[in-house]
């Protein structure tokens, strides 16, 4: 895997830090959304 993609913290100074992490596969935010629906969407 590319070293783009993993989680990855730098340190921007006085306690700030930028913080990289890889993307949600499609399939898996897919699965996710149909497991739980939204909420509410049952009322018109």
């Amino acid at each position: 895997m590319a070293d783009d993609k993993l989680y990855k913290a730098v340190s921007m100074g006085s306690g700030t830090f930028l913080i990289t992490k890889p993307k949600r596969k499609a399939r898996k935010r897919r699965q996710t959304n149909l497991k739980s629906p939204q909420r509410g969407a049952r009322k018109s």
